[in-house]
């Protein structure tokens, strides 16, 4: 039975696919703070894996070159954030090919806390002290000599040569020196490399072959950045067997403090704390010290940002007569008077802290 019913009109084709509406379109959020938000915390979190890394490498070198003095705890009066400290460095010439355990680099530092400033005085290798109670020999002789005079063995002859050196240098500059750090010479070349060079102001052109031992200097006068091999034969470059011009060892101990101020500026630029970890690790790898972990802590957070000029180099001068270096009275007496205001409560006065230059 057919129906009457009309059917409903058909719909165009192109209404087929419309879409009603009721109400306006929502608007898409933007997703921008939410990304950026994102993105800062993956830089935090980044940094903070960095810094716990870096940490981690810094604890671990400390842990290898403090050696006893690992656990030791340090009085709260004599943390090097209220109290000046005083060490000597030495850079030994130990090379496997010749052995020896000469102290080509001789160094007594001052730090004082409350001016944030410090002092560095070098000591020519072949200098003869002249002081009473000690025989007449190179300075650069004494930590072998000491060494071996010792009955201990290992690490507790090292303790004694130390020990020894401290309270040698302490009466030469009327000063009680804490503490000691011996870097051996392949630690200092992997130091510069880590750095990715130093750069400094070569005085003359240097040239020097030894197969004994493996040394081949080989530098032209000028500015230049230096790895590590090259900066050692920088530092170490005293005659010439290839007819360069010679040099006094007055001219080593201006090199000496040229090289560690170039090492303070690498180390305070952005591309030299990336490196830090790495810097540490190889320092650590070659570094022997009797500075408490602890107390090498202290000085990072204390002096991690003194500059350049405030690091106030003397090297001391004199005479030489063959074999010895005969020191200036003159030089000695600016060197005891500069460390003993470096290791005053106050440290320098105003004007010197800002006069500070790198001699």
């Amino acid at each position: 039975m057919s129906s009457n019913t009309p059917l409903p009109p058909r719909r165009s084709s192109g209404a087929a696919n419309a879409t009603v509406r009721t109400s306006p379109p929502k608007k898409k959020k933007k997703k921008w703070p939410r990304v950026l938000f994102t993105l800062i915390l993956l830089v935090i979190l980044g940094l903070g894996a960095y810094a716990y890394s870096l940490w981690r490498q810094v604890d671990g070198a400390l842990d290898d070159a403090s050696s006893g003095a690992a656990t030791q705890t340090v009085p709260e009066g004599e943390k090097a954030q209220v109290k000046p400290i005083s060490l000597l460095l030495l850079g030994m010439d130990y090379r496997p090919k010749i052995g020896g355990m000469n102290t080509d680099v001789v160094m007594v530092a001052a730090f004082n806390p409350k001016s944030n400033t410090a002092t560095v005085v070098t000591i020519p290798r072949d200098s003869d002290l002249e002081l009473d109670g000690y025989s007449t020999q190179k300075i650069n002789a004494f930590y072998a000599r000491f060494h071996k005079k010792s009955d201990a063995k290992g690490d507790a002859a090292d303790a004694y040569a130390r020990d020894e050196m401290k309270q040698m240098l302490g009466k030469f500059f009327d000063i009680d020196i804490k503490y000691a750090s011996v870097l051996n010479f392949q630690g200092f070349i992997d130091v510069v490399d880590k750095l990715g060079g130093v750069k400094v102001t070569v005085d003359k052109d240097m040239r020097y072959v030894d197969n004994a031992d493996g040394t081949n200097i080989d530098l032209k006068a000028g500015e230049q950045t230096l790895k590590g091999e090259d900066a050692l034969g920088f530092v170490r470059y005293r005659k010439s067997n290839r007819g360069t011009a010679a040099s006094s060892d007055f001219e080593r101990n201006e090199r000496q403090s040229q090289v560690l101020g170039a090492i303070v500026d690498k180390m305070k630029s952005f591309g030299g704390l990336t490196k830090l970890g790495g810097v540490i690790d190889v320092a650590g790898k070659n570094l022997v010290t009797d500075i408490p972990k602890a107390q090498i802590t202290n000085m990072l957070k204390t002096y991690y940002d003194i500059n350049r000029e405030d690091i106030r180099f003397i090297p001391l001068t004199g005479v030489w007569k063959s074999p010895y270096v005969y020191l200036d009275n003159d030089s000695v007496a600016e060197a005891k008077a500069a460390l003993a205001e470096e290791m005053s409560p106050e440290g320098r006065t105003a004007a010197a802290a800002t006069d500070g230059e790198a001699k």
